[in-house]
């Protein structure tokens, strides 16, 4: 009775070596996704690398053409001093006397 037990978990050699060819084809179907993804990706990466690039290009371009506006710009004049302030005299202040209403009779 063992061997029947031994003959359902252990396929005999032709069963063997087709499953093992499955899980290889398995196997290598999973890698070559693998490997499509990891081409995408470095594709991607590329493709970010020349947009950074060109970005900090056209920046720097006109990071220096700014510089070089400043330098030309002509210097703003100095702004005059302005006179200092002088106190206003104060005045007094006066109650103001409203008149009473007029009356009617």
């Amino acid at each position: 009775m063992a061997r029947d037990n031994d003959a359902r978990t252990t396929p005999p050699g032709s069963d063997r070596e087709g499953a093992r060819k499955n899980a290889q084809n398995h196997f290598a179907a999973s890698e070559q996704r693998n490997k499509l993804i990891l081409q995408e990706i470095a594709r991607e990466r590329n493709v970010a690398d020349a947009k950074i690039a060109k970005l900090r290009a056209l920046r720097l371009a006109k990071e220096e053409e700014d510089r070089i506006a400043a330098e030309n710009a002509p210097k703003p004049k100095p702004k005059a001093k302005a006179a200092p302030r002088t106190a206003k005299p104060k005045v007094a202040k006066t109650a103001v006397v409203k008149p009473a209403p007029a009356k009617t009779s």
